[in-house]
């Protein structure tokens, strides 16, 4: 075993003994009887039906992360994690238990119950639009793992995630300022990366009922390289080079008996990002409220910065062409264009809330629109430096509607709810060549995808109390789907060729049951079971392409994707031992026909690589969390919990080769910690620690590795103190990745990474 092994291995270990050593403390007592199972913050009402496991994590929690991007906040969060790359990613994909970050679909994400979940495909390309609100205006994050509540569309089978924000108490403001800096280095490259971020805001709370509060944030950051440049094996004359870099646990490109050397990196994105926020609440006096948003996120990316490792004889920078490494004739450049991204997003919504004759009625209706998104590259580094031949590419009309509204009411012991929830997602992009990639002029037309899903369910949710210590809670939910106006279009003879997909429809009923209780003093249960099915989004239907002859590529897409259902079950039993709460939970879940990307055989049995239904996929797990307060030393808390999964590919005809193997990113341990110590009134100190073993990279299980490319372990140790300069003003200094761990997602994460905050309020 390697000592870097041993270390992560001990490391692992010490996290996994904290629950043990919480659970040591004596004193205990029995705790009554919650009405719902939450882990995390009392103080506030959970904003989301907890049925299964249930997270709410507040100021408490805030205080101890480095919190730059609003997704931060829940680093700590049980068996949940991120996909996070670096500072600003717009990439970041949840994934839950057994759900893959990729399958971003199964992840509904409400912003004050307006959904802001990226529901135009499913991956990483697509995930939550955490930056409509920063880190600053959150006032919890509720987390509810698994699809056990009714009143959810199938996207909840990972599970919901819903931030609220802060509402105005006086009139308010506040400023934050960040700066962070990030050495990195890896391969050839060796710098330091640095970013800064701004977020203030000012509230407004009138007698007359009505509120208000208006933020900006602005965020600027240098992300280190995502991607490097692999040589690819060539013949002929070359230019003799010096500096590619030998790794031998990449993932070797054809032909495999010849090494493949790292010949530089893609750019890095320094990104731009402007946030503005309002939003308006009006109190009628009468039980009823009224409360608008609108916020507008504004991006640009400049990637106009590759690396290359290759200097020929006379110490010149070679980025492209064909090169001579030990003897073998490679050509390089790979990836290595130049490329500028702007993108414009709008989020605007309205909800209602009160008392309709016994009634407590709510009801919101929110547009997210994508105003603008252009992204212009160049064919190569050197026809980018010449402003030369590259491609253009254009959003339509693209984004989505939604619309909620439920009602509920008690009548004797029974608590009742009905609602109906509706969405329309929708996009559009056209791509182009042109002869000058920056001006992007001379465009001819190349390719085009659109198309659009709309669904509209209907629920029932009855919650019976049975006795003092026990309740049941019954749901159903009908779903209705439908996809339509989709198509493709490619340049054939000269002209834009169209070609539409057939009008497709489908419906879906979904029961759940949740029993919860105390069956002896102080110990509670609660047990869920349900179904979900989860539809097609637009981009999975519709990715597809048309070939040379401006027919339908049979070997892009399958036009009969179907819905991946889902049966759930969660047991969990939480018991107080004095000041230390522990909570166990055993999930499983079976999905059949689950929509993943993957290569297979498709509808007409020719073998391709796209979406496409895995017949059945299982996990099942457990769960230990362990939630300590003024623990051994008065002022020390800790958060710790520790996750088992397993997951594998039940049946994949597409695929048989997959059966009986690991689900691919999917970790067997999971282990995440959080430590909090006052070391007095005014400073706190924070240790954070999130692990995870070395899943498969690949649905095959052939893919393992610690190198790019491959899906990594990491073990992260995360640090913060904390001083309350007085009423108005905190400062901190954290330090993310303290032991620098190199870890990957196929991409490279984060290495160490230092953050100075300074907070202002009024």
């Amino acid at each position: 075993m390697t000592q870097q092994r041993l270390m992560r291995s001990a490391a692992a270990a010490a996290l996994f003994a904290l629950p043990l050593t919480a659970h040591a403390a004596d004193s205990a007592s029995a705790s009554d009887v919650s009405e719902v199972l939450v882990v995390g913050q009392g103080d506030k009402p959970i904003t989301v039906q907890p049925r299964g496991l249930s997270v709410s994590l507040g100021k408490t929690e805030f205080e101890a992360i480095n919190a730059i991007n609003t997704e931060d906040l829940m680093k700590y969060a049980p068996n949940f994690y991120v996909r996070k790359r670096y500072v600003g990613d717009a990439n970041g994909t949840p994934g839950f238990r057994g759900t893959h970050t990729a399958q971003s679909a199964r992840t509904l994400v409400l912003l004050d119950g307006f959904v802001v979940s990226n529901f135009l495909s499913s991956g990483h390309a697509n995930a939550p639009k955490w930056n409509m609100v920063g880190p600053g205006e959150v006032r919890q994050f509720d987390i509810v793992y698994g699809p056990y509540s009714a009143r959810y569309t199938g996207n909840s089978m990972g599970g919901v995630v819903s931030i609220t924000t802060r509402e105005p108490e006086k009139t308010e403001a506040f400023a934050t300022v960040q700066a962070f800096s990030h050495p990195y280095k890896q391969y050839g490259t060796d710098q330091t990366y640095n970013g800064y971020s701004f977020e203030g805001g000012v509230g407004l709370k009138a007698d007359n009922g009505f509120t208000g509060r208006l933020t900006y944030r602005r965020l600027d950051n240098v992300g280190h390289n995502m991607q490097f440049s692999q040589l690819v094996a060539s013949s002929g004359p070359g230019v003799a080079v010096t500096g590619a870099v030998i790794d031998p646990g990449l993932i070797p490109t054809a032909p495999a008996t010849v090494p493949t050397p790292v010949g530089g990196a893609y750019a890095p994105d320094h990104t731009f990002q402007d946030q503005v926020r309002g939003t308006v609440g009006y109190d009628f006096g009468n039980g009823w409220t009224a409360k608008g948003v609108l916020s507008l996120w504004n991006t640009a990316s400049d990637d106009t910065a590759p690396q290359t490792y290759l200097r020929d004889a006379a110490g010149n920078p070679v980025f492209d062409g064909k090169v001579v490494v030990g003897g073998v004739t490679y050509t390089a450049g790979a990836g290595l264009g130049l490329s500028l991204i702007e993108k414009r997003e709008i989020l605007g919504g309205l909800k209602l809330q009160g008392p309709v004759a016994g009634w407590d009625v709510s009801a919101n209706l929110s547009h997210y629109w994508i105003d603008n998104q252009t992204t212009r590259s160049s064919t190569t580094r050197t026809t980018g430096v010449a402003n030369g031949a590259g491609t253009y590419q254009k959003l339509g009309a693209t984004g989505w509607w939604t619309g909620d509204a439920t009602a509920e009411r008690d009548v004797g012991p029974h608590h009742l709810a009905v609602g109906l929830n509706t969405n329309l997602y929708e996009t559009n992009q056209d791509s182009f060549n042109v002869l000058n990639w920056r001006a992007s002029s001379g465009r001819t037309f190349s390719a085009a995808t659109y198309g659009k899903t709309s669904l509209i369910g209907v629920f029932a949710e009855d919650k019976i109390e049975l006795s003092d210590t026990a309740s049941l809670t019954a749901g159903l939910r009908y779903d209705r789907w439908r996809a339509f106006d989709g198509g493709v279009a490619r340049l054939a003879s000269g002209a834009r060729k169209d070609q539409a997909y057939a009008e497709r429809d489908d419906d879906s009923l979904s029961p759940k049951l949740s029993l919860q209780w105390e069956f002896t003093p102080g110990w509670q249960a609660q047990l869920s079971l349900a179904q979900a099915t989860r539809f097609p989004t637009v981009g999975e239907l519709y990715q597809g392409k048309l070939d040379a002859l401006g027919n339908f590529d049979v070997n892009s897409f399958d036009p009969n994707l179907k819905a991946e259902k889902s049966n759930d079950a969660n047991l969990l039993v939480r018991h107080d031992f004095g000041p230390v709460r522990m909570t166990g939970s055993l999930f499983y879940q079976s999905v059949d026909d689950a929509i993943f990307s993957l290569q297979g055989l498709n509808q007409f049995g020719v073998l391709t690589s796209s979406f496409k239904n895995i017949d059945r996929v299982r996990q099942y797990g457990v769960e230990l969390i362990a939630e300590a307060r003024d623990v051994l030393v008065p002022g020390l808390d800790i958060d710790a919990n520790v996750a088992w999964i397993d997951e594998i590919t039940v049946r994949n005809r597409a695929l048989p080769a997959s059966e009986g193997v690991r689900f691919p990113r999917i970790p067997e341990w999971r282990i995440n910690s959080d430590i909090r110590y006052r070391i007095n009134d005014a400073l706190k100190l924070s240790v954070g620690a999130r692990y995870a073993s070395r899943p498969n990279t690949d649905l095959l299980g052939t893919q393992r590795g610690d190198t790019y490319g491959y899906t990594s372990e990491f073990l992260i140790i995360d640090t913060r103190l904390t001083w309350d300069v007085n009423d108005q003003v905190q400062a901190s200094f954290g330090v993310d990745n303290l032991n620098n761990d190199k870890a990957w997602v196929f991409h490279p994460y984060p290495q160490r990474t230092f953050v100075a905050e300074m907070k202002w309020k009024m």
